[in-house]
Formats: structure tokens, C-alpha cells, sequence
């Protein structure tokens, strides 16, 4: 129950937005589960008019002497057995009976009978099925969305410490084992609950004591249910973990094809795959075990009850009608307990993609807006580091580090690998923050700002081009979402990418495709600064924004960056070190320390860190 508590915890807010379309389902669930019951009804009368003896001293016949009638069910019994002799009055002209001639109307009543009860289950079934799907469709579409809108919100810690595996298992493994367990385990949950208890009620009232015996086997069907759930449970977890590191390994595997072919990899790779997909295999049977153990223990368990009632019919020597009635029911009783039994692995299995989603959901950045954050006014003056130390976990990256950056001037960042140059423009952007000082912009702590305004004054140049699977117009707006395409090809033309833009098949309206692979590094590499002057952001941040590139697409590309930093303020971090040289400074970082700044021949001249790094790319003081 705690695990069907939960998935309904989690499911109820996004069901409750389809409230009519839900309740509908219900209600038509609930008429199913109730019209089972008249099938019990309806094959009784059926043979009780099979026989010569009029219907009313049939039905006196029902209740043997000797076997009084339950105090609990005296009451519903008086009270049904008066409905049921109205319906009986009212169908009798409608219904053939031995010994009386038939006429056209009861020839129609006993042709349409069973024909009718079953249209109505059946029409019933499908809607409450229908609008259960329809509710579990847009649930399923809606919670996508959430878990992607929650993921952009989270900080880049937590996707340090996820696999993009995980990360897709969660938008579509777990949300669709969310939806199998909704429309087709809430229907049921709703429909066969309440086929059970009316049966039930039915055959008590037809005769209680065939039921108790009947039934009386039914809580030992619990235990191996109980044994199987948690064992689909482990068995799910499981699996669900091999999924995530074969998803991952597959991943790595598609994106980076060329160097695996390059080394000869692709043996290692593929049996990689295969080790992972034994291991799933093994689950997978696990899980099929499991599941489906349900039905033969349901059905053995039921057979055993059945075998106790035929051995107490014989002996209380019960008439024809009343067993055939009884068995109907008996019959339509156990098949709801079996697809109960379904459900509970069904809601186990749910529940761990449920509480994976829970654990998503709780969630929380470590980089956010403060409740009263500030808009963040126009850079004006200067933009600095005070006093900053930043560690990851126990790591010390940065060491109280002091920078101040006037507006306008073009600071260059060099330093070994590991010496913190990424994490000072991490902290620039807010994507982490610092565990000692402050950012500053113009005096005011980046952490009292909107990040939306914050990020909105910067425009990013990385060495990792980022290109989507849409248009080169839609790829350049994306600087600037509600650009116009006067502005997207402004930008584009001071990015020298307009030339080549137009002789692609359509022009802007060519798309890239994924990851930008129909266009070259330096064109992929001008469309993100196409983006970036789009954007028109005073701070321009450039990570190793020529690492990437040949000597002459460095050259045009650095071009561009030359003409779009002219009027802005600019934090260059570079390993090759002839790309700082239009910096008016630089600063060198060793260990999360500045152990020199100045300006680019300054350095060289001074044969410190800097200068011994450029030697070793060639370069040396003019």
C-alpha cells in the first residue's frame, strides 16, 4: 500500500489538472465494476426459467433449511430480494419460461439479454479506459516537461555528479513507467476493487456460506505476492542501473565514433555493450519471473478454494440454477483478485522510477536567486574578484584571489591546466558561487542580483561550439530569443558568416544538423559569434575560443573577435598564448593564485610563468 500511496502522491498533482476527463473514468469504472455483478443475476434467472417450476418457488428454494441467513447480510438480502422480485415482474414478459408458449417479444428479450449486459460492461470498459489513457497522456507530457524545466533550474554540480544516462532515464524511462502504471493500473485499481466487492456482496446474498468457502483462500494469495513485489522491486533497481551505464556507454560511444575508429575500438565497444546487455537480459528474466509467477500461484490458490466449494455443494446438494448463478460469479470473482495481484508488481515496479522522480524533484540548485534579489543595472564601471576562494568539495581551487577589471579593458587569463581559469569564468557567470569573498559588478554582489539579468550581460565564446539541430536563423536567435531577422543578419554580417550562410541550400533557413555537422569548425565557430553579437552583451567572455581551430580559421575567426570586442569589456582565457596578444592585460594564474600580471611583451620580457609557457609554444619577448 505504501508504494501505491506514493505513486498517487506524486501522479495527483499533475491528474487533478484533468479533473472532468478523470472523474469520468472513474465514474465509468466504478458502473463497470458494479455491472459485473449483474452477470450473476442474469445466467440464475436464465436457468432458473429453464425449469418447469414457477420462477417465485425457485427463488423460495434459494435458502435450505439449516442454513440460516447471515445476521450482516439479513438486511441487504430482504432489501435485494424486494428489487428482485420487481425486476423479475417487470422482465418476466420479456424472458422465455418452460411450459409457456413463446412469442416474438420473449424470442427478442432472450436473444438481447446477455447481448446487452455485455454492450454496456464493454462500452463502460472502453471509456473508463479511454479517459484514463487521455488523463495518463497529457500527465506523462506534462511531468516531461517539469523533470526537463527542473533539470535546466539545477546548478552545474549536479550535472558533474549525473551521467547523461541517468539523465535521459529520467525524461523517458521513468516518466513512461509512470504512464503504464496510470493507464492501465489506475483503471483497474478503480474497476476490479469494485467488481470484487459487488460479486462479493452478490454471492453472499445468493447464498454466504458458498462464498466464505468459496473466498477463503484468497488472503493466502497475499504472501507470495508480497515475496514477488519486492523482489520486482530489486529486480527493477537493478536493471534500471545497468540501463543507465549502457545508455551512457552508448552515448559516449555514437558521439565520439570518429576516435574510436581511429584507435580500432570498436571490438572494445561493442563488447562493452554486449557485457551490459547480458546483464540486462538476466534482469529482464528476473522481472518475467516475477511477473509472471502471479498468475499460476492466483489461479492454484483459487482452484483450491474452487475445490472446497464443489466438495460443499455435494454435500449441501444446492440446485442447478443457484450453482450455475454461483459459478458465474465465482468465475467473475477471481478474475479482478487476479488482476489485482498484477497490480501490486505493477505499482512496485512504478515505484522505483517514482521515487527517482521524487528525488529529482527535491532537488534543490545551489546557485539561485535570493528572495529578494535585484534587477542589475547597467555595467558601467568595473567589474571585480574580492578576496575569492572557491574549492570543489575538499579542493581548493581559487586562493583568495583580488581582480578588478575597469569597464573597457581586455583581460587576458593564462595558467597551467588546473590552475582555476575555468572556475573564475564559472564564477563570473554564477554557476557556481564562491565559498569565500565576492563578484562584484559595479559594487554589487552577483549573488544579490536577478541571474537572468546577470547572464543577460554577458555573451560567451567557448572552445565547446555549441550548435542545435535547428536553422542558422533560429541557432543565431538563440543569443537573443526574440530577435527579429533584421538583427540576425546584422549579426551574422558582423560575424562574417553572412557569405557563407547564403550559399547553403536555403540560406538561413538551412538547418545545421545535430551538432552542426553539415557546416565546418570556423563556420560553426562564427555562428556562435554571430550569436554572441546578437546578444549584444557588455562583458565578453572567451574560453579558449580558437583551441579548436587550424592556424588560418583562427586567424578569420579571431578577426571577428577582434572587431566585436572593440567597444566591450573582455575576459579572454587561453592556452595558446598568441591569442592574448591584443589583451591591454594579462593575468597569470598558478594554483588558484595571480603570480603575474601585465601586459603581453611585459610578460614575456619578465621570464616568469608566462614566459616560459610561451617558449614552449615558440613564442618569445620581440
Amino acid at each position: 500500500m505504501r508504494h501505491i500511496r506514493n505513486v498517487f502522491e506524486f501522479g495527483w498533482p499533475y491528474m487533478r489538472r484533468y479533473q472532468s476527463r478523470l472523474w469520468l473514468g472513474v465514474l465509468c469504472g466504478v458502473l463497470l465494476g458494479f455491472s459485473n455483478a449483474s452477470f450473476i443475476w442474469a445466467t440464475k434467472t436464465i436457468f432458473s426459467r429453464l425449469s418447469p417450476e414457477p420462477v417465485a418457488a425457485a427463488s423460495a428454494k434459494s435458502s435450505l433449511p439449516g442454513l440460516p441467513i447471515s445476521p450482516l447480510v439479513a438486511p441487504l438480502g430482504n432489501s435485494f430480494g424486494e428489487l428482485r422480485e420487481r425486476a423479475e415482474k417487470a422482465i418476466d414478459p420479456w424472458l422465455p419460461l418452460a411450459g409457456r408458449p413463446i412469442d416474438w417479444q420473449q424470442m427478442l428479450g432472450g436473444f438481447l439479454l446477455l447481448p446487452v449486459l455485455v454492450g454496456i460492461r464493454g462500452i463502460l470498459g472502453y471509456f473508463s479506459t479511454y479517459c484514463m489513457c487521455w488523463v495518463s497522456e497529457r500527465v506523462m507530457n506534462d511531468l516531461r516537461i517539469d523533470v526537463l524545466t527542473k533539470l535546466n533550474q539545477l546548478s552545474l554540480d549536479f550535472f558533474n555528479r549525473s551521467t547523461m544516462g541517468d539523465l535521459l532515464t529520467r525524461i523517458n524511462g521513468d516518466t513512461a513507467a509512470l504512464y503504464r502504471c496510470m493507464s492501465l493500473g489506475f483503471a483497474d485499481l478503480i474497476k476490479e476493487p469494485i467488481t470484487v466487492i459487488s460479486v462479493f456482496v452478490s454471492l453472499c446474498l445468493v447464498d454466504w456460506q458458498l462464498t466464505l468457502v468459496a473466498v477463503v483462500f484468497v488472503p493466502l494469495i497475499l504472501v507470495p505476492l508480497r515475496t514477488l513485489g519486492k523482489k520486482m522491486r530489486k529486480v527493477t533497481q537493478s536493471g534500471l542501473n545497468v540501463t543507465i551505464k549502457q545508455s551512457s556507454s552508448l552515448l559516449e560511444a555514437l558521439s565520439g565514433i570518429r576516435v574510436i575508429q581511429a584507435f580500432g575500438l570498436e571490438g572494445a565497444q561493442i563488447e562493452r555493450f554486449r557485457q551490459n546487455s547480458r546483464q540486462l537480459v538476466h534482469f529482464g528474466m528476473k522481472g518475467v519471473q516475477a511477473r509472471e509467477l502471479v498468475n499460476p500461484i492466483t489461479e492454484t490458490i483459487s482452484m483450491m478454494g474452487l475445490g472446497c466449494l464443489v466438495v460443499f455443494i455435494f454435500w449441501r446438494q444446492r440446485s442447478v440454477p443457484d450453482m450455475i448463478g454461483f459459478s458465474t460469479g465465482l468465475v467473475i470473482l477471481f478474475s479482478p483478485i487476479k488482476k489485482l495481484a498484477a497490480l501490486h508488481v505493477l505499482f512496485q515496479q512504478t515505484a522505483v522510477g517514482v521515487d527517482r522522480l521524487f528525488q529529482l524533484f527535491n532537488e534543490r540548485p545551489t546557485v539561485q536567486n535570493k528572495p529578494d534579489a535585484q534587477p542589475l543595472p547597467e555595467f558601467r564601471v568595473k567589474l571585480a574578484f574580492e578576496s575569492v576562494n572557491f574549492s570543489y568539495q575538499d579542493k581548493p581551487v581559487l586562493q583568495d584571489l583580488s581582480l578588478v577589471i575597469p569597464r573597457g579593458q581586455k583581460l587576458g587569463v593564462a595558467g597551467e591546466s588546473g590552475s582555476g581559469k575555468s572556475t573564475l569564468l564559472n564564477l563570473l557567470f554564477r554557476f557556481h558561487d564562491p565559498t569565500g569573498g565576492a563578484v562584484k559588478i559595479d559594487g554589487v554582489d552577483l549573488r544579490d542580483v536577478v541571474l537572468s539579468d546577470l547572464r543577460s550581460h554577458l555573451a560567451l565564446v567557448s572552445q565547446e561550439v555549441v550548435v542545435f539541430d535547428q536553422t542558422v536563423a533560429e541557432n543565431i536567435a538563440c543569443g537573443k530569443p526574440n530577435a527579429t531577422r533584421a538583427e540576425v543578419e546584422l549579426a551574422a554580417r558582423q560575424a562574417f558568416a553572412h557569405d557563407f550562410i547564403m550559399e547553403l541550400p536555403q540560406g538561413y533557413e538551412t538547418r545545421v544538423g545535430e551538432r552542426g555537422v553539415t557546416l565546418s569548425g570556423g563556420q560553426r565557430q562564427r555562428l556562435v559569434i554571430a550569436r554572441a553579437f546578437v546578444r549584444n552583451a557588455p562583458i565578453l567572455v572567451l574560453d579558449e575560443a580558437t583551441a579548436a581551430l587550424d592556424s588560418r580559421a583562427e586567424a578569420e575567426v579571431q578577426k571577428v573577435i577582434d572587431q566585436f570586442a572593440a567597444h566591450r569589456t573582455v575576459v579572454c582565457v587561453a592556452h595558446r598564448l598568441s591569442t592574448l596578444a591584443s589583451m591591454d592585460r594579462i593575468v597569470v594564474l598558478s594554483e588558484g593564485r595571480i603570480v603575474e600580471q601585465g601586459s603581453f611583451q611585459e610578460l614575456l620580457k619578465a621570464g616568469g610563468a608566462f614566459a616560459q609557457m610561451a617558449q614552449r609554444q615558440g613564442i618569445r619577448a620581440e
